[in-house]
């Protein structure tokens, strides 16, 4: 066997071996290709899972978005509803509102409804750009429109008991009645202005009627009380041989205050033996003003100052309070001086200009001076011409000076009730009285000054013979003059009393000397001397026990060392006299 057959033998083996597993191969090989093509399915399936997964995550994420989009609407939503409820409560106009206006007459329900209205009103022109808003605009005008017409005629109403009759209580219409229904005028100024400013016309008309007509039968019925008594102007030194012995009157006196004697009324001048001095008359019918005229001004005051917006309802509460309808008087005595709360509105802005607020406050305060003034007008001028009566012939010093001081205090009490007007006019009645008063002590200084000199005047010639009774009856009425100024004088330094008071000591203190001089005879001269300075401190002494005043005090002092002075001269010579 040659060398390379033996190859071709291991080669032919291993053919045999591989033909005889041929089909294991084969099987090998399907399974292959078996495996292969499951491979290639399941390659397949994952790729189509993914894909599957991808959609199914852009859908997630979609959804993702989609639920935070519903979110932030549901969100959206929740912060719109109770504004978008409160809008549509607020414009909506309540079925038994709308009946109450259209279908029942003016009265108290009318209070609350109308302050419910004109929310209802305020809202729907803040919201106009709402169409729901503009849709109900008509309705709500024509609601407005209704109710205007209702309240005017309904206020008309109300003030014809005022312009019809004099004796309808005025303030009982004002507190009781006008001031319940004021927020329904108030409604008017806001919603209603020409309405509003017609009714304002109406009541001022009807109250300057009632008020001229009232004060017109008054001061007739008090001219016709003061023609029955006649008193005038008569000088210190008229009619000395008339009895002096007569006390001061002080209750005349005390017509110069508040609590005084009772106030002169109408009917009273029907009695024809009814008398009263002039100054109780002249107290009667200041008093009777000052509570009228404040009266009327707070009410004014209180039913016509509006608000430009709708008040809060504690606003509303706090104006229609008790202590809102309260008389002037019980208002002052309870807190005091209202007329330092209103001083308290004239606030500055830091730049030193007055605000708005206060401009605005200022125009108010004019509006209302301007609306009283329209009322009261024919008031002040029969006050005025009443009081010219009182001092055309001038009356005598002591009532001048009474009502002076009744002036002053009732100046006083209506500045204390805030009645700008009023304090204005009485101001003036005031500084017309004083001149007066000035003119007759002048007049009486100098009647005092011819006398002491033994000149000519109206009265005395220059041969005036100057007696002791004469000499006395002068002393007895300084006296009187005297006392009845300190009690009418409650400051210590008032310059235009006590400089008057002065000028006349000083005259019967001349009047003193001149008649003393007469007589030659020292001791004789300082006896009379020293017998009138007692007459002036026992008439002193007599009438300045209720009188804790430190003139009454420095007048005392005053005379008593002039009758000191006068029992040393005597002392003194009569020594010398015993001495010769």
């Amino acid at each position: 066997m040659s060398t390379n057959n033996i190859p071709s033998s291991s080669s032919s083996k291993r053919e045999i071996e591989i033909l005889s597993r041929e089909k294991e191969f084969v099987e090998l090989h399907e399974q292959v290709q078996t495996s292969v093509h499951l491979l290639d399915s399941l390659e397949s399936f994952l790729s189509t899972f993914q894909k599957d997964l991808t959609a199914v995550s852009g859908q997630i994420s979609e959804l993702q978005d989609r639920s935070k989009d519903i979110d932030n609407r549901l969100k959206n939503r929740r912060k719109i509803e109770k504004p978008l409820a409160s809008l549509i409560t607020d414009i909506i106009i309540p079925p038994s509102l709308a009946m109450l206006i259209l279908d029942s007459q003016v009265g108290e329900p009318w209070i609350v409804a109308i302050d419910e209205f004109e929310r209802h009103l305020q809202v729907i022109k803040a919201r106009l750009r709402v169409k729901a808003a503009r849709d109900l605009g008509d309705v709500a005008e024509g609601l407005r429109i209704v109710a205007a017409t209702k309240l005017r005629v309904f206020f008309m109403a109300l003030f014809q008991p005022i312009r019809n009759s004099v004796t309808t209580n005025m303030q009982v219409m004002q507190t009781s009645v006008l001031i319940k229904y004021r927020p329904l005028f108030a409604f008017l100024k806001r919603q209603a202005a020409p309405v509003a400013h017609e009714l304002q016309r109406s009541y001022v008309g009807a109250a300057r009627v009632y008020y001229e007509t009232g004060f017109r039968r008054y001061a007739r019925s008090l001219g016709v009380i003061k023609a029955r008594t006649t008193e005038r102007f008569d000088l210190i030194v008229q009619e000395l041989e008339k009895s002096d012995d007569i006390p001061l009157d002080i209750e005349r006196l005390s017509n110069a205050q508040f609590d005084g004697p009772s106030v002169t009324l109408s009917y009273m001048a029907d009695d024809k033996t009814y008398k009263e001095y002039p100054e109780a008359l002249f107290r009667s019918l200041l008093l009777v003003f000052m509570d009228n005229a404040t009266a009327e001004y707070t009410f004014v005051k209180t039913f016509f100052t509006v608000e430009s917006t709708l008040p809060t309802l504690d606003s509303q509460k706090s104006l229609l309070s008790p202590s809102t309808l309260l008389s002037p008087m019980e208002r002052q005595s309870n807190s005091g001086s209202d007329y330092d709360g209103r001083n308290k509105v004239e606030s500055i802005s830091i730049t030193g200009a007055p605000n708005s607020a206060t401009h605005a406050a200022r125009e108010e305060q004019s509006n209302i001076d301007t609306i009283w003034k329209q009322v009261f007008n024919p008031v002040l001028e029969y006050v005025q011409t009443f009081v010219k009566t009182v001092f055309e012939p001038p009356p005598p010093i002591l009532p001048l000076l009474t009502m002076i001081r009744l002036t002053e205090h009732v100046v006083t009490e209506i500045e204390n009730r805030a009645c700008p007007p009023g304090v204005t006019f009485m101001f003036s009645l005031r500084l017309q009285m004083w001149p007066v008063f000035q003119k007759l002590m002048n007049d009486n200084i100098e009647a005092l000054k011819k006398l002491a000199e033994g000149s000519s005047g109206g009265y005395f010639s220059r041969t005036t013979i100057i007696t002791e009774s004469t000499v006395k009856s002068i002393c007895t009425r300084y006296i009187k003059i005297f006392i009845a100024f300190v009690i009418l004088t409650e400051k210590e330094d008032e310059t235009m009393i006590f400089s008057n008071l002065l000028r006349m000591r000083q005259e019967v203190e001349k009047l003193i000397q001149r008649y003393t001089s007469q007589t030659s005879d020292a001791v004789a001269k300082a006896t009379t001397q020293s017998a009138f300075y007692e007459v002036l401190l026992r008439g002193l002494n007599r009438e300045v026990q209720s009188v804790a005043h430190p003139k009454s005090q420095n007048e005392l002092a005053y005379w008593a060392k002039l009758e000191e002075e006068a029992r040393r001269k005597i002392v003194s010579v009569q020594q010398t006299r015993a001495r010769r």
